[in-house]
């Protein structure tokens, strides 16, 4: 006979559930994690940024800091910059010698571009733009130029008009174009003005080539997102003519591009067609004739990264397949690739290669530990940095992928975090946390945040799964197709079976699942909590989808709504888009239903939670909505994001722990947290 456990059975509270050495909600604040990492060009130090997170109940509201760091080839590590600074794309000098970085330090106003030696001495400003802010920056290969996007300054009499009362927006009209400037690298002590490139529209990215002659430029419309997604394509720019030379026809969503160091090829990372979900098939272009190829056809995963080797046509990726991920690399002339680092190690993401090709450097994250600095040499992966080493004393529940075959056939996978200290034959409560996109999948690494329970759950006394529903991506392009046109169909029909699959293991109490998701995942907790209400005990939807009608005309992506989701429009079929939200299933809903969403979304409009709170209120459902002033899609910032794991588990625990019929109180004692800091740090 299969038991209950033991936490369920005797109606012990959450804060009893877990051992001290457990993972807890008051550790989420504290994780660290690598952000960027860049490889010197002799190989020998990796420099890294690392997201450190405020204070909670001392640091003024903000997102978190941005430390800069080295690290040595034996994992010594050397802080540079640290504290209260955000420090962002950083790139070596040619002579591995010096660091470069964009920053606001000190009095600067605007971001300007830094450099720092290696072997001791205080960061120095080398150049700012009046008035703007440097967005990004290339150095040339031989380090005397610099490529440069950034806004263009504000009219002085838009701040006094604004004084005056003037502010009119005209929505969607009058956007300004990110442009491209070439400025020669050297330090001075006034703010450039200088004068924009002959590139058209607003340019979103570049790369030089490695004789410096030339640059890669991506460019989109205007700066619209939808433009972003729908209508990007790079281009071949010569320096000395100042003209575009060439442009590379793909279609649909666009990412980044190398030229090869010899100036022939250009990967590139696209989409198979304009209604391919993600930017994840790897192109070829030849600059001779601008003719762009598959290079690596029916690839069943999605790149994410590359780049190219230095001495030879080689293209070194990074692969996610599945919930894993891999690194390979593989030649031009060749559709097969070589892997250097198999599934399973790590899962992967932003690569660099030194000069003489022999060392690679990645971050990479594991089911114990958030992204690390790791560097590849031969086939041996290296993890140098050690970013929470309290997270070595932690207890780690078992993590693990599962596959089943849904009710008509298609295969689909998760990610399982079993409770801690599992015992076979007793049955736990279960949150299922569903991700975004759905052009997205979770992936068997760390996978606990401050909206996604994962290892906090387990040492709560929950299964934490985390389904990639048809949809998804990792599989290939055809299988990322197979939602659309079926908002809320089969793709959620998914979830269902997961469920029933984790209670036909003998793991899962079938009457204490709980869900959880943000954006479309909180599309799916809202379509969980109203449709398919019977097999939910508990919901919490995060800046999610409850009316697709109205998504369609407030969101800044409807264009690509239509072409990777929907394939239609509104007024194409009033009645099924009606029927596909969960505002028109609202009134049959048995399940408690909690709300949060971020006051300043564009993606998912704030009155999307809004509508559902209403419709379920009015017709005395249990439901909440909690609304974050000054965070988007999604919360960014310390004290927003340890709210909501607050009340994202104690409503969790209220209906799938506790057994409670009534609503938790809407309360939380931050005047209370506050004072006991105070009072510790007197």
């Amino acid at each position: 006979m299969i038991k209950t456990s033991l936490a369920l059975a005797l109606g012990l509270s959450s804060s009893l559930a877990f051992a001290a050495t457990s993972l807890t909600v008051e550790d989420i604040p504290k994780i660290q994690s690598v952000i960027q990492t860049s490889i010197s060009p002799n190989g020998d130090n990796v420099a890294f940024t690392r997201s450190v997170p405020r204070e909670l109940y001392v640091d003024e509201n903000g997102a978190n800091y941005s430390e800069l760091y080295v690290v040595d080839d034996e994992g010594v590590e050397r802080p540079f910059i640290t504290g209260s600074v955000s420090i962002k794309s950083i790139q070596w000098s040619n002579d591995s010698k010096t660091i470069y970085f964009l920053a606001k330090l000190k009095d600067d106003k605007f971001t300007a571009l830094y450099q720092i030696p290696v072997d001791g001495g205080q960061a120095q400003k080398v150049l700012s733009l009046k008035d703007t802010s440097i967005s990004s920056y290339q150095l040339s290969p031989n380090n005397k130029q610099l490529a440069i996007l950034a806004m263009p300054a504000a009219d002085k009499s838009e701040k006094e008009l604004k004084k005056l009362g003037f502010m009119a927006e005209v929505y969607e009209l009058g956007l300004k174009d990110k442009q491209l400037f070439i400025v020669d690298l050297a330090k001075t002590d006034k703010p450039l003005t200088p004068t924009a490139l002959n590139v058209a529209n607003y340019v979103s990215d570049v790369n030089w080539a490695a004789k410096g002659d030339k640059l890669l430029v991506k460019t989109q419309p205007t700066a619209l997102i939808d433009d972003k997604y729908t209508k990007s394509q790079w281009h071949l720019f010569d320096i000395a003519t100042n003209q575009v030379t060439m442009s590379f026809a793909t279609e649909g969503k666009l990412d980044g591009a190398e030229l090869s160091h010899d100036g022939r090829y250009i990967a590139i990372l696209g989409a198979e067609d304009k209604h391919d979900p993600a930017a994840g098939r790897l192109f070829l272009a030849d600059t001779k004739t601008g003719e762009v190829s598959d290079w690596l056809p029916n690839f069943m995963g999605h790149i994410v990264d590359f780049e190219w080797s230095h001495k030879r046509n080689t293209l070194n990726f990074i692969a996610n397949v599945g919930t894993q991920s891999f690194v390979a690399s593989i030649k031009t002339g060749s559709n097969k690739y070589k892997k250097i680092i198999n599934e399973g190690q790590f899962i992967a993401s932003n690569l660099s290669i030194s000069d003489s090709d022999k060392t690679l450097a990645l971050r990479a994250n594991t089911a114990k530990h958030p992204n690390e600095v790791f560097i590849i040499r031969g086939s041996k992966a290296q993890r140098l940095t050690d970013s929470n080493n309290w997270l070595n004393d932690k207890r780690f529940a078992k993590q693990e992928t599962i596959s089943l075959k849904a009710r008509d056939g298609v295969e689909i996978d998760g990610v399982l975090v079993y409770p801690l200290d599992y015992e076979k034959g007793t049955r736990y409560p279960l949150i299922m946390s569903v991700h975004g996109g759905p052009e997205s999948h979770d992936k068997d690494g760390w996978v606990t945040n401050y909206s996604r329970p994962g290892q906090m759950g387990a040492a709560r006394g929950y299964a934490v799964f985390y389904p990639n529903y048809r949809g998804s991506t990792g599989k290939g392009v055809d299988y990322s197709k197979l939602g659309q046109n079926d908002y809320a169909g089969k793709e959620f029909d998914d979830l269902i079976d997961f469920k029933q699959n984790l209670v036909e293991m003998g793991l899962v109490d079938t009457k204490r699942v709980g869900i959880t998701g943000g954006s479309y995942g909180g599309y799916a907790s809202a379509w969980a909590a109203t449709k398919l209400t019977e097999h939910f005990a508990a919901s919490v939807m995060f800046v999610g989808v409850t009316n697709q009608l109205s998504k369609f005309g407030t969101t800044d992506i409807s264009n690509e709504m239509n072409l990777v989701h929907a394939r239609s429009y509104p007024w194409d079929k009033w009645q099924w888009y009606l029927e596909r939200s969960p505002i028109y299933w609202a009134g049959q809903s048995k399940t408690p239903l909690l709300i949060m969403h971020g006051k300043d979304d564009s993606r998912v409009h704030p009155a999307q939670s809004m509508e559902l709170y209403r419709y379920m209120k009015v017709q005395g459902k249990d439901v909440r909505l909690v609304y974050y002033p000054g965070e988007g899609h999604g919360n960014r910032k310390v004290a927003a994001q340890y709210d909501y794991s607050l009340r994202l588990m104690r409503w969790m625990d209220n209906y799938l722990i506790d057994g409670k019929k009534d609503m938790p109180a809407f309360e939380i004692d931050h005047a209370g947290k506050l004072k006991a800091v105070k009072d510790a740090n007197k």
